[in-house]
């Protein structure tokens, strides 16, 4: 079965960290590009930031930049969102994507 899974979500205080993880089973990352997407209630789904198989391009948000680092390991099938200084805009539910496979995604909640 193809499937994403999500973990490390959780609340945390404003200024706070939390690594949120893309395990993939049923098929692997090689050729593809595997973005991270956020959403909150009433929002249009948010490209937060993806990374190409190789690890050799990335790109990040706007509002992400300097915060969070992405990163790959091929050898486990999974990508990884580093989030550092967290702030109560990053609270939503957070996504991952590859090809057309999404997972089901995790909530990341931020408080004040």
């Amino acid at each position: 079965e193809v499937q994403l899974v999500e973990s490390g979500g959780g609340l945390v205080q404003a200024g706070g960290s939390l690594r949120l993880s893309c395990a993939a089973s049923g098929f692997t990352f090689d050729g593809y590009a595997i973005g991270w997407f956020r959403q909150t209630p009433g929002k249009e789904l948010q490209g937060v930031s993806c990374i190409s198989s190789s690890g050799g391009s990335i790109y990040y948000a706007d509002s992400v930049k300097g915060r969070f680092t992405i990163s790959i390991d091929s050898a486990k099938n999974t990508v990884y969102l580093q989030m550092n200084i967290l702030e109560p805009e990053d609270t939503a539910v957070y996504y991952c994507n590859a090809i057309h496979f999404w997972g089901q995604g995790t909530q990341v909640t931020v408080s004040s």
